[in-house]
């Protein structure tokens, strides 16, 4: 038997898969789905479970515990094993011992345009499965053992797939790809599987995590959620892609995508800088971002807000070694992003720019939407004076002097007016873009513009400050005041916690001179991970995930704040 190292985790909260692999194995089918048994469910024109995994005793199903580390799954019985690992980022190879394994198409109905063919090759004798949900073929090539197969050419609803006896010690191999390939041949053993893709993880985690120790329990399992839910380039996908999940969220939607370039940035500075780059592949002519990417489909009926300038002045600091061309494409990419702002989200005489729904905040639902969803907000005023600064900041090292000075002029206006029409004196409110009413919730996105830091005025900063304080729970800043008659535990932006409101929150406070506090959040933040894992949002009050319990943005976050507060704990070297 092999024996690996690494973090352990459950495949119910986290997928097993490999960096570039666009399939993972996993119980989770759909959307908050979860089946009976583990699946190989690729992510290539959608989600789709496409092949069950059944262990197997004398033909029967058998009772197995899953454990799983970032190379090597084992169903493990009372007399037997199966073991899988993954050898490229398009096979796996499976071995066991005193189990079989039932290897079948999850859906049983075939018809001309769904579910799943099954026949066996007469090239090499192969058992293939072709799927028409991902469009790809997945080989099984038995490479010791034996084994049988049901349902081989059937048409219509019926059993399909091969039983791999478990009476003697058997290994077999699974592929995923388009129309054809050579025959496969095994070129190393099993064990040899393990030990490499044991090494790519352990060359990555080194690179992302080198700081980690005792005090940040939680980092190689953050960097395995992020490692395992990367895809190589395919479809709509321009680049090696850190997508959100390997569950159901797996898309690039257009903010989610900076966190993960941050927490890259440091040890894997290329993967970082594609991180950035992707959601510009698909910058469409108005100079608006999509909504998402995923490998067969780009959305643009919502955007993202425009983080991207706070972002990029974080990555230029990590990523000295940017070329000018780079820069260039950057520059100019940003720059459309926020001339689209200014043109075709400012109303005539406005000088605020406005969102058309809470979707394209980035807080969906949040109650800042509840009266009226196309408003002027805060945080989107102060996204883009951050972009505009950063901007002028660009244009002076590229040497374009007239730009840095009509971006540093365009931020000074909208700050203004962001001061003057959205701040009463004691909070910000949210403005109708047709009306010009002004309403305040108790929706923690009111205050995201302390995302400006030392950019507020200081009894503003101050004042937000107090109030994101109001927010806190024992894990971090809930999105929805916990008093406010509209919080909901599991209310998407109306209470639960969020990587991203989290950590913009506690960069803008340190920047503020807020240090204690944004220790504080910082402290709860990566406490609540190392409790409950890296799900998309959690409960406020119980520090419980929610929704896909595998989203890379949260583990992201956790890497983010853990490396920064290592770095400010560490003591200064010897002179």
């Amino acid at each position: 038997m092999s024996t690996t190292t690494g973090p352990a985790f459950s495949v119910r909260e986290i997928p097993f898969s490999y960096a570039g692999s666009w399939f993972g194995i996993s119980p989770v089918v759909a959307e908050k789905t979860y089946a009976e048994h583990l699946h190989l469910v690729s992510h290539q024109t959608g989600l789709h479970a496409v092949l069950r995994l059944v262990p197997t005793r004398s033909g029967a199903e058998a009772a197995a515990a899953v454990s799983a580390s970032p190379s090597r799954l084992v169903w493990s019985g009372d007399d037997g094993q199966v073991e899988l690992a993954y050898e490229t980022v398009d096979t796996v190879r499976l071995r066991g011992h005193g189990l079989g394994l039932a290897i079948s198409a999850a859906d049983p109905a075939l018809t001309p345009f769904s579910g799943t063919y099954f026949y066996r090759d007469p090239v090499d004798g192969a058992h293939v499965f072709t799927d028409y949900g991902t469009g790809r073929r997945y080989r099984v090539t038995v490479l010791a053992g034996t084994a049988e197969a049901t349902g081989a050419q059937a048409l219509g609803t019926g059993e399909r797939g091969l039983a791999v006896a478990g009476d003697e010690p058997w290994e077999v191999s699974i592929e995923e790809f388009d129309s054809a390939r050579p025959p496969y041949r095994a070129s190393c053993t099993f064990d040899e599987v393990v030990k490499a893709a044991e090494a790519e993880f352990t060359a990555f985690v080194d690179a992302v995590a080198p700081w980690r120790g005792p005090q940040t329990p939680a980092a190689e399992l953050a960097a395995y959620v992020l490692w395992s839910a990367t895809v190589r380039p395919a479809g709509f996908v321009t680049r090696p892609a850190v997508l959100m999940s390997k569950h159901w969220m797996d898309k690039v939607w257009s903010w989610d995508h900076c966190f993960n370039a941050l927490a890259l940035a440091d040890g894997r500075p290329e993967l970082a800088w594609h991180q950035f780059r992707i959601v510009f592949d698909h910058q469409d002519p108005a100079g608006a971002l999509p909504d998402s990417i995923t490998h067969s489909e780009v959305l643009y009926n919502f955007v993202k807000p425009p983080i991207h300038g706070w972002t990029l002045r974080q990555l230029r600091r990590r990523l000295p070694d940017l070329d000018v061309a780079e820069l260039e494409a950057a520059y100019d990419a940003l720059a459309r992003w926020s001339t689209f702002w200014l043109d075709n989200r400012r109303g005539p005489g406005e000088e605020l720019p406005h969102y058309h729904h809470g979707n394209d905040s980035g807080w969906d639902n949040a109650t800042t939407f509840d009266h009226e969803r196309v408003v002027q907000s805060a945080d989107l005023a102060a996204f883009l004076v951050l972009q505009l600064h950063e901007l002028a900041d660009l244009a002076k090292t590229l040497d374009r002097g007239g730009d840095a000075a009509r971006w540093t002029a365009a931020a000074e206006q909208l700050c203004a007016a962001m001061l003057e029409r959205l701040w009463d004196g004691e909070r910000f409110a949210a403005r109708s873009a047709t009306t010009g009413h002004t309403r305040t919730s108790d929706s923690l996105l009111d205050l995201m513009a302390i995302a400006l830091g030392d950019g507020l005025p200081t009894q503003v900063r101050d004042t937000v400050a107090a109030r994101i304080r109001r927010h806190l729970t024992a894990f971090g800043p809930a999105t929805e005041l916990p008093t406010s008659p509209h919080y909901e535990a599991d209310g998407y932006w109306r209470g639960p916690i969020w990587a991203p409101s989290t950590v913009l929150i506690e960069d803008g406070l340190r920047r503020a001179g807020h240090t204690d506090l944004a220790d504080d959040i910082s402290a709860r933040f990566r406490a609540l991970c190392e409790q409950s894992g890296f799900a998309e949002n959690f409960d406020a009050k119980t520090g419980a995930g929610l929704r896909d319990r595998a989203y890379t943005w949260t583990a992201a976050a956790y890497l983010i704040l853990a490396a920064a507060h290592t770095e400010r704990i560490a003591p200064l070297p010897k002179t």
